[in-house]
Formats: C-alpha cells, sequence, structure tokens
C-alpha cells in the first residue's frame, strides 16, 4: 500500500509526468531535462529526486554527467505498471509531443547548463 500511495503522490504534478513521458524516449541528464521542458535546474532536478525516491527512475554517471533513465526493471512493480499505463495514455498529448521534439534537440552541456535561461 505504501508503495502505491508513494507512486501516485510523484504522480499528482504535471512537470513529473512530463518527465517520465521524456524519459520513456531515453535516458537524460538534467540539462536535457531542463531542455526538453523549458524549466529550472533546481525545477528538474527536485522534481527528478521525488520520481528517483519513488522507485520510478535509476542513475548512472557518465563522465560529468548523472543520466537518469526510467527502471523498468525495479522490484517496486507499482512503478513499473504505472509507467507502462502511462506511456499509452500521453502518447498523443499535445504538452509531452513537444517536450518530445525539444529533446531531440537537447544537448549535454554540462555545468554551463544549468546558467542557460531555460524557466
Amino acid at each position: 500500500m505504501q508503495e502505491l500511495l508513494k507512486a501516485t503522490r510523484a504522480l499528482s504534478d504535471e512537470t513529473r509526468l512530463r518527465i517520465l513521458t521524456v524519459l520513456l524516449e531515453r535516458e537524460c541528464c538534467v540539462c536535457e531535462v531542463m531542455q526538453a521542458l523549458e524549466i529550472s535546474q533546481s525545477r528538474a532536478s527536485r522534481n527528478l529526486c521525488i520520481l528517483f525516491n519513488a522507485g520510478f527512475l535509476r542513475t548512472r554517471r557518465d563522465g560529468p554527467w548523472v543520466l537518469y533513465s526510467l527502471d523498468t526493471e525495479s522490484d517496486n512493480h507499482v512503478a513499473v505498471a504505472l509507467v507502462n499505463s502511462l506511456e499509452g495514455l500521453l502518447a498523443g498529448n499535445e504538452i509531452t509531443v513537444l517536450d518530445r521534439k525539444r529533446l531531440a534537440e537537447a544537448e549535454r552541456v554540462g555545468p554551463g547548463c544549468v546558467s542557460r535561461n531555460t524557466g
């Protein structure tokens, strides 16, 4: 029951739903999430942390970047089931289509990305 409560609380925010939709495309660093959603570094990081703590994400380090991806092999079956449901529900959503389009043009720019005016 606690897993379900934590997961549904994490999904009760538009930004976090948009992040999950972007991560359905590919793994991303914070600066790519910022560019795709046109949000600030602090907002991206805060929401990625919430999703990670709710069991939706895993991380890996690649040089200076921490990359986030969906944890589809998680023991948290609630999170996996909810992500699988979201994929179909948000597929044609106008906002998420634009986010994915911006993601295709996003770049890993490293520490300089936090000084960009994105949100």
